[in-house]
């Protein structure tokens, strides 16, 4: 199945409560989505056979309140990540939508199925997984994530032995703020040079939010403040005219706790 056919599922699909998941901050619930009447007429008479899908729903009236963040807003930010990620043709967030649930608006994300035990700090080191990570690393500076933990980096299991392991991100509430708060595991690129087909993506990415138009600015305009859009374009330039992961800030940098 598709990106588009998973956002459409996960944004007009029935929802069912599976139950809470554990150790969240705030309230995130695993669910069910089911295809409806509503998911056949937006895909229309030509797409592929649907089956439910696994999802997992943040309500915004269960976010629990931040000093530096504003009040109901880590939704929002969920899919901001995703439709950065989707721009850079990355891959990296599962598929996020914004929609009304049991609990009210919240974000909806596609569940990956995973091993909780294996994650960024059982990979380490790993050069096979180095093309992922340097992606992961360079969209976790440009969406200045303030809570990259190891756990945050899941390994998805492969369908069959021979399949790549693929990894994914998740847990992005915390992130686009307009002042400095990178705090995240994964260091082992800094002060290296971002090698050139990421850097021309990221290129391409600034060219578009300068343009202050199309569908990405558009909805990126609604999901963040005018002052983190700004910031966000601002570090887009400093990745670009340094050529080169970034090394740690002043104060602290790795998010606790680190897992």
């Amino acid at each position: 199945m598709d990106t588009a056919v998973i956002t459409t599922l996960l944004q007009f699909g029935d929802i069912h409560l599976e139950g809470l998941l554990p150790w969240s901050s705030n309230y995130t619930f695993l669910v069910r989505i089911c295809p409806n009447t509503a998911v056949t007429q937006a895909l229309g008479d030509t797409h592929p056979p649907l089956t439910e899908l696994k999802a997992v729903y943040k309500p915004r009236r269960g976010e629990r309140p931040l000093w530096d963040f504003p009040q109901g807003s880590l939704h929002q930010r969920e899919r901001a990540a995703f439709l950065v990620s989707e721009a850079l043709q990355w891959g990296l967030v599962p598929p996020t939508v914004l929609r009304d649930g049991p609990h009210g608006m919240g974000s909806v994300q596609l569940f990956i199925p995973h091993n909780p035990d294996c994650h960024y700090f059982t990979i380490e080191g790993n050069t096979a997984f180095a093309p992922q990570l340097q992606k992961i690393t360079l969209l976790d500076i440009l969406i200045n994530n303030a809570d990259r933990k190891s756990g945050h980096v899941l390994i998805e299991e492969p369908e069959t032995p021979t399949k790549t392991d693929r990894l994914w991100l998740i847990d992005h509430g915390i992130c686009f703020h307009a002042e400095y708060k990178l705090r995240t595991v994964i260091w082992e690129f800094a002060g290296t040079a971002v090698p050139a087909p990421l850097l021309s993506g990221i290129t391409h990415l600034g060219q578009t939010l300068a343009r202050k138009s199309g569908s990405l600015y558009d909805e990126l305009s609604q999901l963040l403040s005018a002052q983190e859009l700004t910031a966000l374009r601002r570090r887009i330039r400093t990745i670009v005219e340094e050529g080169r992961f970034i090394t740690p800030g002043p104060g602290r940098h790795y998010p606790w706790p680190p897992v």
